[in-house]
């Protein structure tokens, strides 16, 4: 059965947050960080990152792989940022257009980076990733069982 403490689902977070996916070794308790193949086409594996690849497809049991959001999720997560949080009306539909960009997410930080919910946000997402690496390990004891 595997679980966190806190400091570990902080360190993912962070980690996710970056564009990153973990690996958490569960014998060892170490969590393992490398670039989301899908944001870092060309970005070389370090010697270390590759042995850490080869031994988890040689023991795929004991990891779990903690990624980020789809896209989707991002989305929706903005979304609920904006009908919970935001109380003024420009920015609250400025924010709503921004969703509907191609570069939505660029777009709703560059509106949420220049407002006084900068800090919010960072926290709001903060939580919600929480939320989301505590899922992703919910699934991964309900498919061990």
């Amino acid at each position: 059965m595997l679980s966190l403490t806190e400091k570990e689902i902080d360190l993912i977070s962070t980690q996710l947050l970056k564009g990153m996916i973990c690996f958490y070794q569960i014998d060892k308790k170490r969590i393992h960080q490398m670039p989301d193949d899908e944001d870092y086409y060309n970005y070389d594996l370090t010697e270390a990152e590759e042995d850490v690849l080869d031994e988890i497809e040689e023991n795929p049991d004991n990891y779990a792989e903690f990624t980020q959001m789809e896209p989707a999720q991002e989305h929706q997560m903005m979304q609920d940022f904006i009908d919970r949080r935001v109380k003024e009306k420009n920015l609250a539909d400025d924010l709503v257009s921004s969703l509907t960009k191609p570069k939505a997410n660029t777009a709703f930080k560059f509106l949420i980076d220049d407002s006084k919910y900068k800090s919010e946000w960072i926290e709001f997402r903060k939580e919600k990733y929480y939320d989301w690496i505590k899922e992703q390990v919910d699934s991964f004891n309900y498919t061990e069982d």
